[in-house]
């Protein structure tokens, strides 16, 4: 009687200990991970690059517009 209730016993036991086993397989998903993170940081560091550029640009035609309405200015009061 001892034998059976011993049985079901280790059994429970041993899916308790093969179920808290870690595998092999957790490198491989942390390199898909970085592989993931450092696409996602690539892409922003690109987007950050070209709105950089982007104002850039657009402060270099603001300086441009505010030269030419100087310019404009100046020319209409020497008119009078």
């Amino acid at each position: 009687m001892k034998k059976i209730v011993a049985l079901p016993i280790i059994a429970a036991l041993a899916l308790g200990v093969a179920a808290c086993h870690k595998s092999d397989d957790s490198a491989a998903n942390n390199a898909d991970t970085s592989a993931d993170l450092n696409a996602a940081a690539n892409d922003a560091i690109a987007d950050v690059n070209d709105a950089t550029m982007n104002a850039t640009d657009n402060s270099a035609g603001a300086l441009d517009n505010a030269a030419a309405t100087d310019s404009n200015v100046a020319n209409t009061t020497n008119a009078m």
